[in-house]
């Protein structure tokens, strides 16, 4: 009999990646049968799970007893939060300590949480206003303190962000493209395309809990500067981009007023101590069964969202 792996947030690009490589994975799609967490369960995105065999199931993060009975016999949770739903810090901390301890409660044998750095106690109090880091690192650090065995994936700078809402590589009237950070040209961002790579660090927890060193893994296809970023993007489109480094000050003004010292700090920290406080990529890379998605590679099978 499969074991059961709960994904939650199983139509968003996390949770929807995870589905998609134990599905693509002849070993792992028959050792485990995908119970899919999301809140509603009749939108396009969960049916067309639903069609892959997928179980969808709808679940509420901030009612435990509703998280305890969408993990009941499960073998391994994924679970990822976003703060930004509430942007409250305390919100985000409850719904990962519920699900911690609906897994205690259950006997889950793995509980993989999509983490991150703390970023005041990494940049020793410089940095302050990055809840949504510093939530993340508290729920791990609970997570740890359950005794539930545990992995910590956490995902690097979106390469989505220069797309989409973000739109962080913008065009200019003249049609060319400007990149614009209060860090120096020099500074090393890790990014991942999450929607299609986050599954594949995931399955690397799965795959080989026991080798993971500090229960970490660094989920980044690599490191690149922001003249990197630019320069590839130019290469790959045939448009001229340039990155300008701008002043604090200048950088809050372009973000929204409750968001600018949240998104100015969270910028600051890629060049110091940075977004992984300097850590290799090395270990996390060896545990992949294929190479995630390069910036270039990104950028070309997303060329029109620019």
């Amino acid at each position: 009999m499969s074991k059961i792996i709960t994904v939650f947030g199983a139509t968003g690009a996390q949770g929807g990646s995870v589905i998609k490589h134990i599905l693509a994975d002849g070993a792992l799609s028959k050792e485990f049968q995908i119970r899919g967490v999301t809140r509603d369960v009749s939108k396009p995105a969960a049916q067309a799970l639903a069609k892959q065999g997928v179980e969808v199931v709808s679940a509420e993060l901030n009612s435990k007893e509703s998280v305890a009975a969408a993990i009941k016999n499960s073998h391994t949770v994924f679970l990822v939060t976003n703060y930004w739903e509430s942007a409250k810090r305390e919100v985000e901390m409850a719904q990962g300590i519920n699900v911690a301890d609906a897994s205690k409660e259950a006997g889950v044998s793995h509980l993989i949480f999509s983490s991150l750095l703390n970023v005041t106690e990494e940049s020793k109090g410089k940095l302050t206003h990055v809840p949504h880091f510093d939530g993340k690192a508290e729920i791990e650090k609970y997570i740890r303190n359950t005794g539930v065995p545990c992995t910590f994936v956490l995902p690097a700078y979106f390469m989505s962000n220069y797309t989409g809402m973000m739109k962080m590589m913008a065009k200019q009237e003249d049609g060319s493209y400007m990149l614009a950070y209060p860090i120096s040209k020099d500074a090393k961002i890790p990014l991942i395309d999450p929607g299609t790579d986050m599954g594949l660090f995931v399955k690397a927890a799965i795959k080989h809990q026991s080798k993971v060193p500090g229960n970490q893994i660094l989920a980044a296809a690599d490191y690149y500067t922001p003249e990197q970023i630019v320069s590839e993007f130019a290469e790959v489109t045939g448009k001229k981009a340039n990155y300008v480094q701008i002043t604090a000050e200048v950088y809050k003004s372009f973000c929204p007023a409750p968001m600018a010292d949240e998104m100015l700090d969270n910028h600051l920290f890629l060049e110091s101590p940075g977004y992984y406080a300097g850590r290799s990529l090395e270990g996390s890379h060896a545990l992949l069964d294929e190479k995630p998605t390069s910036w270039k590679d990104f950028v070309k099978s997303h060329i029109a969202e620019f």
